[in-house]
């Protein structure tokens, strides 16, 4: 029987003749653990969560089969037995609950930071500072005979098949395209012969499986970078190789290179669907479809129009490892929702950080922050309903405590209900109502319109009070700093107040940006609209060029106001944005002709504008408005007096520290207090 809320997402699948329970697919994601003594303990943790959460398959983090195809030196290879041993005790893990998993095979090839690169030519990728060595004829067999082995091997530890990575510019996808693959042997020049290395890998790898079990493919149907492929070629590809022996294809879009993002939340849902679909009616193959699915309702949606037979999300269960299980029992409305922002997954990850998630700083960490009823149930004061505040009282109720929580504003959600103002930050709605309904679920007392005095604390009996009350902007002392002209980008988020048509923004950093963002929107809504997400990024769904990028040049953004950014240092502005979103928000600004300037001294404001000295010259800015950015400062006063009284209090989020201060730092914190109290 079909479930009554999600028929097809939720309908049992049978793949390579093994049955899923549903046609959720946990994409392969690394998670920084793979390569720690401790690793295995920590990823059977981590797996097991998800495999509890109701997920129909999962697929590793990519694996390397040698040495030289790691991301980093010393990076997770699967090439011993030691090594299969690690793998064991994940498989177990999940196992246990019932639940398939699948390893990633993946080579970094010319993405690997290492001195031992290879690739199919020495072309150095524009995003590495490391040269690759281009492999010889005998050393591109011996690569392929350490797939070969490494499946072997992943089939010893008791894995249920491999997912073979062909996609996002790694080593596979080197070999098919001439953007990469210089070669004049049997393994370059023509099609047939760039695509061989991805076919003998597929063949041997199966054969060294043997005839059952899964051997996936992630397949890049959609490169987005120049001498990328047709889709011909893709088709082409797709069909020769179920003829090699793939039980299903997992479709990739884009390189790691592209200028066009794919996972960001500048992304809208669901954005690349459409070549899905289009592939679907070429191939007999089960299709995997992913990128940007991150609730049960899109992926029905993709499923019912046809565009694939199963649903991939990493992120999303990284954000809720419960996704599917709440889906499964009409409580889809309590998902943790991922917001695509990569500050704790993918920025940590090509940072050297181990992965965990904004919205779920459990992830990853489920050894070290288990959440368990409290030993000392106490009655616990929360002010301030920020995103430190929410996290610490949801999380303290959900131990068991007593939670009131205040909030001198007639809404929950702080900072968070400004930052889904910003152009692609909508998605943080989604984590004001998970919080608003986990408030509601676990019965938190919510006083809403509610400022709160240190004597008032005193006279009410709390065990505990945590001080979440967060940070103020800061003010700079200039001349003119109190004319009519300047703003806080907390009145202009809220919309306090119109703004003129020339404005200067003075800082440059994370917020400074989302002002500059915000001022300049228009009525289109790429983040929103996949077809005006193509016409935006320049993206040609006919793919008449190989790797699917438009040939006509981009078209113009109208944007309304003319917006200078400003900032004192020298460095470029922007340059602090999270390694994985920030080229696509500084592309943004030079799109809307922000002008963005460093190294300026503020001299003075007044009827004129904003008077600067830069590059050694003084000027006028004739703007209507200046909108200070310069920082935040941490609102202690309520702290502050509660001290004095001598009363133990916890401080949290921007009241504790506005030090590298975000919302990821202050979810984070408030979970971790919580899961300490009592």
């Amino acid at each position: 029987m079909a479930h009554p809320l999600y028929p097809r997402l939720l309908a049992p699948f049978v793949l390579g003749g093994v049955p899923l329970a549903n046609r959720v697919v946990m994409g392969a994601m690394h998670l920084g653990w793979e390569a720690n003594k401790d690793g295995a303990e920590r990823l059977a943790a981590f797996y097991a969560e998800r495999a509890m959460g109701g997920v129909g398959l999962i697929i590793t983090g990519g694996i390397a089969p040698n040495a030289a195809g790691c991301i980093v030196e010393g990076g997770a290879k699967l090439t011993d037995a030691a090594e299969t041993a690690r793998h064991r005790q994940v498989v177990q893990a999940v196992h246990a609950l019932n639940t398939p998993i699948c390893l990633q095979i993946l080579h970094a090839g010319r993405y690997a930071r290492h001195r031992q690169a290879v690739a199919p030519s020495a072309v150095q990728a524009p995003i590495n500072l490391v040269r690759p060595k281009a492999l010889s004829a005998d050393a591109v067999e011996a690569q392929v005979a350490d797939f070969a082995r490494c499946a072997r091997l992943a089939r010893q530890a008791g894995y249920d098949g491999v997912e073979i990575m062909g996609s996002e510019g790694y080593l596979i996808n080197q070999f098919i395209v001439r953007r990469t693959n210089r070669r004049n042997d049997q393994w370059g020049g023509a099609y047939a012969n760039r695509t061989r290395f991805a076919l003998a890998v597929a063949a041997r790898v199966r054969q060294a499986w043997g005839p059952d079990g899964l051997v996936l493919f992630r397949l890049s149907i959609l490169d987005l970078v120049a001498e990328g492929s047709t889709f011909e070629e893709i088709v082409y590809l797709a069909r020769r190789l179920a003829d090699a022996g793939v039980t299903a294809i997992n479709t990739g879009i884009g390189w790691h290179e592209a200028r066009i993002p794919t996972i960001a939340a500048m992304v809208p849902r669901a954005a690349f669907a459409w070549i899905s679909a289009r592939l679907k009616k070429e191939v007999d193959l089960p299709l995997i479809a992913g990128n940007r699915i991150n609730t049960p309702e899109m992926a029905e949606t993709v499923l019912a129009e046809g565009a694939a037979d199963l649903i991939a999300m990493a992120r999303p269960l990284l954000a809720d490892p419960d996704f599917v299980a709440k889906a499964a029992t009409g409580r889809s409305h309590l998902i943790n929702t991922c917001v695509a922002c990569n500050q704790a997954c993918l920025d940590h990850l090509f940072s050297g950080r181990a992965v965990t998630c904004l919205v779920n700083p459990r992830a990853g960490r489920e050894l070290d922050r288990p959440c368990q009823p409290a030993h000392t149930v106490l009655k616990i004061a929360v002010i301030g309903a920020g995103p430190a505040g929410l996290a610490c009282a949801v999380t303290a109720a959900r131990r068991g405590h007593t939670v009131h929580l205040f909030e001198q504003s007639p809404f929950i959600g702080g900072q968070l209900t400004m930052a889904q103002a910003v152009p692609g930050k909508g998605e943080f709605a989604e984590t004001v109502r998970y919080f608003q309904c986990q408030l509601d679920l676990l019965g938190v007392k919510l006083h809403l319109n509610r400022r709160m005095a240190a004597h008032s604390l005193l006279r009410t009996g709390y065990e505990a009070v945590v001080v979440a009350t967060g940070a103020a902007p800061r003010r700079i002392a200039l001349p003119g700093i109190d004319h009519p002209r300047v703003m806080s980008y907390e009145a202009v988020l809220r919309g306090r107040a119109p703004v003129g048509s020339r404005v200067a923004i003075i800082g440059a950093g994370a917020i400074g940006v989302d002002i500059a963002l915000f001022l300049t929107r228009n009525q289109t809504t790429p983040w929103r609209d996949p077809p005006a997400f193509q016409r935006h990024w320049g993206i040609d769904p006919a793919i008449r060029s190989p790797g699917g990028l438009s040939e006509d040049p981009l078209p113009a953004y109208d944007a309304p106001r003319q917006v200078y950014l400003l900032q004192r240092n020298k460095r470029k502005p922007g340059a602090r944005l999270g390694i994985t979103t920030g080229w696509i928000l500084r592309a943004e600004l030079a799109r809307r002709g922000v002008m963005a300037l460093s190294g300026v001294t503020y001299q003075r404001i007044d009827n004129q504008g904003l008077h600067i000295l830069y590059k050694g010259a003084s000027s006028c800015l004739a703007v209507n408005h200046v909108v200070l950015c310069a920082g935040q400062e941490p609102r202690r006063a309520l702290a502050d007096a509660l001290m004095a009284y001598d009363v133990p209090v916890h401080i949290i989020g921007g009241a504790l520290s506005t030090d590298d201060l975000d919302a990821r730092q202050a979810i984070a914190q408030g979970t971790a207090l919580a899961l300490r109290l009592g």
